[in-house]
């Protein structure tokens, strides 16, 4: 879907701060309220705003789309920092939209964005393999978004798809 600049500009308006007034909006893009609420309802209506706060399914927009790996990284940990100075350097990077420290397996778990597979593969064999303390890394790349932060992105919520089992 191909969207208008006013669109776009009123999506970055709402994924920054979805309690702003209808008024302050339709200052801010030079448009009336009443354009403002039609947006918003048409936005809504066609699954591009998901919920509130804003969640926005941004590759349902044309030219806005994005791939998501999740980065598995193994590191040897420094003395008496761990593995705080390595997440620094990680999680400074723009394509890295959030890292954790995590048990098991692998140490940090980084969730990256970029625009194609290569552009991240590039941020993973230029950037992150490179830093001091990194012995490894595995690069899981997101196929579907089904629900996010609680929010079905994808499918229907209120229908019970289970299999029935009976004896």
């Amino acid at each position: 879907m191909k969207l208008s600049n006013e669109e776009l500009n009123l999506l970055a308006i709402l994924e920054e701060n979805h309690n702003v007034s209808t008024e302050s909006m339709a200052m801010q893009l030079a448009i009336s309220e009443d354009d403002v609420k039609n947006l918003i309802k048409k936005l809504e209506d066609e699954k591009v705003i998901v919920s509130y706060p804003t969640l926005i399914d941004w590759n349902k927009i044309e030219g806005k789309e994005t791939v998501v790996a999740m980065i598995d990284v193994k590191v040897t940990p420094q003395r008496s920092v761990g593995f705080n100075e390595v997440a620094e350097q990680i999680y400074r990077y723009p394509e890295v939209t959030s890292l954790y420290l995590m048990s098991g397996t692998y140490d940090l778990s980084a969730t990256v964005e970029g625009k194609t597979m290569r552009e991240i593969s590039l941020f993973v064999s230029n950037k992150l393999a490179t830093i001091e303390n990194v012995l490894s890394t595995t690069t899981h790349f997101m196929l579907k978004k089904y629900k996010h932060d609680g929010v079905i992105i994808e499918g229907k919520d209120d229908e019970d798809r289970r299999m029935v089992v009976s004896p």
